[in-house]
C-alpha cells in the first residue's frame, strides 16, 4: 500500500512538470501585435507605499512622463501606516498622498481596499484602476497598452513585470531570470491560447465596473493570487499585455529575498486552501480547461512541498536505511531520461533568456548560482506550510534608485 501511494504520486508530479513543459513551449512565439485605439480610457493610477521615501520620488517623476494625455489619468499614492517623508514627497511631486493609519489592518491588501471606498466616494469617476508598487517604473506607453486592452474588451490585465536591477547582485540576477522565464513561458503561453493569465502584485488593471460589482475583497498575503482565483470562478479572465512594462526593484540579499519568498509562499497556502477545489469543481462541472489550469496553478505550492517531501524520503532511504525499501518511479525508468527532464528544465530557462533578448553580462556570470535560488524554494515551501497562518505582512524595503533611462540603456 505504501509503495502504491508513492507511486502514485511520484507519477503526479511527472504528470505535473510534463503538463507544464507542454504549455510553456505554446510561448516560444510571440503573437502579432493588437489593434491600436485612440486613448479615451481615464485611469484612477494607485501606488500602495509604506516608508518608500528613497524611491517614491523617481516613480512620481517616471509617471509625471507617460505617453498619455494628462487629463486622463490621476495618481494617488496610498501611504499606508508611513513613519517616514513618503507623503511628503508625494506632494512636493504635486501627486495626491492618501494617508492611512490602522495598525491592526496592515498590508497591501487592506491598504488596497481601503483606498478603492475613497475612490469610489470621489466626484470624480474613472474607466479603470492601475496598481504599482513604490519602487516601480512604469514604460512610458503604459496606460497606452491598457487603453488598448480595454477597448478590446479585457476587464482585467496584467503587464509585463521586468526588473530593473538584474546585475545588482546573484539574488537579483536569479529574479530576472525567473522573471523573463514567467512572463515568456508562462503567461505568453497562456495568452496565445486564450486562456486566463494570473496577475503579479503591481503592473495591473482593472475595469472599475468590475471592481464595483465584485468589491475588492483580496486582503490575503497574496492579493494578486486572490483576485485571480476570484475573478477567474466569476467567468472573468485576466489577460496579459506583453508590451506594457513595468521595471521592479528586486531584494539584493538571499536573506531579504527568503524572507519576501516565505510570505509569498505563507500566502499561496491560504489561497490555495480556499480556492482550490471550489475552481476544479467548476472546471468538471463546466468542462473547462481555463479554470483546471488556473487550479492547477493555484496548488503549484503543494506540488512543490510535496516534491522536496518525497526526495527528501527517498534520500533517506536510500542513505540511512539500507535502500531502496521505497518504491522508486524513477527507478523503472530509463536512467537518460532523468538527464532528459533536467536538460529540458535547463532548456526552458535558457530559451526565455535568448527569447528576450536578455543581453546583461553578469547575468549570464550569475546563471552558475541560479540552482542555488531554485532548491532554496523547497526549505522556504516547508517552513511556509508550518507556519502558513501567520497573517503578517513583512515590508520589503526598497532603496534602489534608478531612472527609467537608466534601465532602458542597459537593456539596449
Amino acid at each position: 500500500m505504501i509503495d502504491a501511494i508513492f507511486v502514485a504520486l511520484q507519477l503526479f508530479l511527472v504528470v505535473i512538470g510534463v503538463y507544464q513543459f507542454t504549455f510553456s513551449l505554446f510561448g516560444l512565439v510571440k503573437k502579432k501585435k493588437k489593434k491600436h485605439f485612440e486613448p479615451t480610457k481615464s485611469f484612477a493610477v494607485l501606488v500602495a507605499a509604506h516608508n518608500e521615501e528613497q524611491v517614491v520620488g523617481a516613480l512620481m517623476e517616471n509617471l509625471k512622463q507617460l505617453n498619455y494625455p494628462k487629463d486622463l489619468y490621476e495618481v494617488f499614492v496610498i501611504c499606508d501606516n508611513c513613519t517616514d517623508r513618503t507623503a511628503a514627497i508625494v506632494r512636493e511631486h504635486e501627486m495626491n498622498a492618501c494617508v492611512r493609519t490602522n495598525q491592526n489592518l496592515r498590508g497591501k491588501g487592506y491598504a488596497i481596499e481601503w483606498m478603492l471606498k475613497e475612490l469610489w466616494a470621489m466626484p470624480r469617476q474613472y474607466d479603470a484602476v492601475v496598481m504599482f508598487d513604490a519602487d516601480n517604473l512604469a514604460h512610458p506607453d503604459f496606460l497606452i497598452e491598457m487603453n488598448d486592452d480595454l477597448c478590446s474588451g479585457a476587464r482585467v490585465i496584467q503587464g509585463y513585470i521586468d526588473t530593473k536591477n538584474p546585475e545588482d547582485s546573484w539574488i537579483t540576477a536569479a529574479y530576472g531570470v525567473s522573471y523573463w522565464y514567467i512572463n515568456r513561458l508562462w503567461q505568453m503561453s497562456r495568452h496565445n491560447l486564450n486562456m486566463a493569465n494570473f496577475l503579479g502584485g503591481t503592473g495591473m488593471c482593472f475595469e472599475t465596473n468590475l471592481l464595483k460589482e465584485m468589491g475588492w475583497g483580496a486582503t490575503s498575503l497574496v492579493e494578486d493570487l486572490e483576485f485571480t482565483m476570484r475573478s477567474v470562478m466569476r467567468g472573468v479572465y485576466p489577460k496579459f499585455n506583453y508590451d506594457a512594462k513595468v521595471f521592479d526593484e528586486k531584494p539584493l540579499t538571499f536573506k531579504a529575498s527568503a524572507r519576501q519568498r516565505l510570505r509569498w509562499m505563507q500566502g499561496h497556502f491560504t489561497v490555495a486552501r480556499r480556492y482550490f477545489f471550489p475552481l476544479l469543481w467548476r472546471a468538471i462541472k463546466e468542462r473547462s480547461i481555463v479554470k483546471l489550469d488556473l487550479a492547477l496553478y493555484g496548488i503549484n505550492v503543494y506540488v512543490a512541498l510535496l516534491t522536496f517531501i518525497l526526495t527528501a524520503v527517498i534520500w533517506v532511504d536510500n542513505s540511512f536505511f539500507d535502500g531502496p525499501n521505497i518504491a522508486n518511479l524513477f527507478g523503472y525508468l530509463p536512467f537518460w531520461l532523468s538527464f532528459a527532464a533536467i536538460a529540458a528544465n535547463v532548456f526552458t530557462f535558457m530559451m526565455a533568456l535568448i527569447l528576450e533578448k536578455v543581453t546583461f553580462k553578469k547575468v549570464y556570470a550569475y546563471l552558475v548560482l541560479f540552482p542555488i535560488y531554485l532548491l532554496s524554494w523547497y526549505p522556504i515551501t516547508l517552513y511556509a506550510f508550518f507556519t502558513q497562518n501567520n497573517k503578517t505582512w513583512s515590508h520589503t524595503e526598497h532603496t534602489r534608485v534608478v531612472r527609467l533611462e537608466e534601465v532602458q540603456s542597459k537593456q539596449g
